[in-house]
């Protein structure tokens, strides 16, 4: 019974939820990420690269040569190293938004840890002793 009350404190406080979440924004930002590389910058490389298309890259190992990824696959043992450019480029842009994303929580963490703490009031006990203190003091 002990390990059902730790399992129900584990999820009450939150752990579970922030993994789900993470895990669901993390699967969104995937998305867009993809679409980011695939839809926009894969292109203007292509462009700039004179036309090359990366997704369309390989080098068939075995079978009848063939003109496209997928006939090739099909034929036999193929690399597919167009497909590992562009994941690498990929993954190269989450690494970048993820550090830009901490670096700017580290820098709001810095700015808050800075703030000066507000002077908090002392109890008038403490103002009372305080005085009486500098008074046997001055005798």
């Amino acid at each position: 019974m002990g390990m059902i009350q730790e399992f129900k404190e584990f999820a009450v406080k939150g752990n579970m939820v922030d993994l789900a979440v993470g895990v669901i924004i993390g699967g969104a930002f995937g998305g867009i990420v993809t679409s980011l590389v695939n839809d926009i910058i894969m292109p203007v490389i292509g462009l700039i690269t004179g036309g090359v298309d990366f997704s369309n890259m390989f080098v068939q190992l075995a079978g009848e040569p063939q003109s496209t990824l997928d006939a090739a696959r099909e034929a036999g043992a193929t690399l597919a190293y167009g497909n590992f450019i562009t994941l690498v480029i990929n993954f190269l842009i989450v690494a970048w938004v993820l550090f830009l994303v901490i670096k700017a929580m580290n820098s709001l963490k810095r700015e808050a840890e800075a703030a000066p703490p507000e002077a908090a009031a002392k109890p008038r006990n403490e103002e009372l002793l305080e005085e009486i203190r500098d008074l046997l003091k001055k005798k």
